[in-house]
Protein backbone atom coordinates (compact mmCIF):
# COMPACT_ATOMS: atom_id res chain seq x y z
CA UNK A 1 0.00 0.00 0.00
CA UNK A 2 1.23 3.52 -0.84
CA UNK A 3 -0.36 7.17 -0.37
CA UNK A 4 -2.20 8.20 -3.72
CA UNK A 5 0.71 10.94 -4.22
CA UNK A 6 3.65 8.36 -4.73
CA UNK A 7 1.34 6.53 -7.78
CA UNK A 8 2.42 7.21 -11.46
CA UNK A 9 0.28 9.70 -13.81
CA UNK A 10 -1.65 7.40 -16.08
CA UNK A 11 -1.55 4.20 -14.25
CA UNK A 12 -5.08 2.89 -12.50
CA UNK A 13 -4.85 1.94 -9.01
CA UNK A 14 -7.56 0.69 -7.01
CA UNK A 15 -8.27 2.84 -3.57
CA UNK A 16 -7.50 0.43 -0.56
CA UNK A 17 -8.23 2.51 2.57
CA UNK A 18 -9.19 6.39 3.08
CA UNK A 19 -7.83 7.41 6.08
CA UNK A 20 -8.14 10.74 7.95
CA UNK A 21 -11.15 12.37 10.16
CA UNK A 22 -14.59 11.63 9.93
CA UNK A 23 -15.53 14.25 7.94
CA UNK A 24 -12.56 14.27 5.41
CA UNK A 25 -13.23 10.43 5.10
CA UNK A 26 -17.04 11.97 4.56
CA UNK A 27 -16.06 14.52 1.98
CA UNK A 28 -13.83 11.98 0.47
CA UNK A 29 -16.17 9.02 0.21
CA UNK A 30 -18.67 12.02 -1.97
CA UNK A 31 -16.59 12.50 -4.49
CA UNK A 32 -16.19 8.86 -4.97
CA UNK A 33 -13.16 8.37 -3.10
CA UNK A 34 -14.55 4.71 -1.60
CA UNK A 35 -12.26 1.59 -0.88
CA UNK A 36 -12.53 -0.66 -3.95
CA UNK A 37 -12.96 2.41 -6.49
CA UNK A 38 -10.44 2.30 -9.06
CA UNK A 39 -8.08 5.54 -9.29
CA UNK A 40 -5.66 7.22 -12.05
CA UNK A 41 -3.53 10.13 -11.90
CA UNK A 42 -3.49 12.58 -14.51
CA UNK A 43 -0.77 14.61 -13.61
CA UNK A 44 0.67 16.25 -10.65
CA UNK A 45 0.23 20.35 -10.50
CA UNK A 46 2.62 22.15 -6.97
CA UNK A 47 1.08 19.62 -4.43
CA UNK A 48 -2.41 19.30 -6.29
CA UNK A 49 -3.13 16.18 -7.80
CA UNK A 50 -5.42 16.08 -10.57
CA UNK A 51 -7.23 12.38 -10.98
CA UNK A 52 -9.79 10.52 -12.67
CA UNK A 53 -12.17 8.52 -10.55
CA UNK A 54 -15.88 7.37 -11.81
CA UNK A 55 -15.68 9.27 -14.81
CA UNK A 56 -14.61 12.64 -13.80
CA UNK A 57 -12.10 14.38 -12.71
CA UNK A 58 -11.42 15.53 -9.68
CA UNK A 59 -8.42 17.94 -8.28
CA UNK A 60 -7.37 17.08 -4.72
CA UNK A 61 -4.92 19.12 -1.95
CA UNK A 62 -1.27 16.72 -1.16
CA UNK A 63 -2.36 16.74 2.26
CA UNK A 64 -5.66 14.86 1.31
CA UNK A 65 -4.30 12.44 -1.99
CA UNK A 66 -1.47 11.47 1.38
CA UNK A 67 -4.83 10.46 3.36
CA UNK A 68 -5.72 7.89 -0.12
CA UNK A 69 -4.21 4.69 0.09
CA UNK A 70 -3.57 2.33 -2.88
Amino acid sequence: MMPLTMANAGEENIIKKVGGKEDTRRFLENLGFVVGAAVTVISQVEGNIIVNIKDSRVAIGKDMANKIMV
